[in-house]
């Protein structure tokens, strides 16, 4: 049984493939989207209790997908934990702003991910 739902959300391949085999290794069920509007799409589908979200992406970028997930009342118990290479403080600022959660910035610790997801996932029970 999964110990809960991450959404990866990142246009690099590399990226995505890389959160999506830690997350599984860590007993998560896992889905990935590689931009924003097929983030809002899996949302659409089935809520994750964890979404980790790039900044930049095509179509809608991560600032924009977290505007729309924080407006949506069914989407509120989401926590999101942005990750972007933009480290600087004006970014982390603008997508705690926006509702998310938590900020990550790449290159990011497979250890610091892991800890991240597993201080915002719901306790079962």
């Amino acid at each position: 049984m999964a110990q809960g739902s991450v959404l990866v959300v990142d246009d690099e391949p590399n990226i995505a493939l890389s959160l999506e085999y830690l997350m599984k290794g860590q007993g998560f069920e896992v889905r990935v989207a590689r931009d924003g509007e097929a983030a809002l799409e899996a949302l659409r589908e089935r809520t994750p209790d964890v979404m980790l979200l790039d900044v930049m992406m095509p179509v809608r970028d991560g600032y924009e997908v977290c505007q729309t997930v924080r407006a949506n009342p069914a989407w509120s118990g989401v926590r999101i934990i942005m990750l972007t290479a933009r480290g600087r403080m004006i970014e982390q600022e603008k997508g705690l702003a926006l509702g998310a959660d938590d900020y990550i910035t790449k290159p990011f610790s497979t250890r610091e991910v892991v800890e991240r997801v597993r201080q915002y996932m719901p306790v079962a029970g």
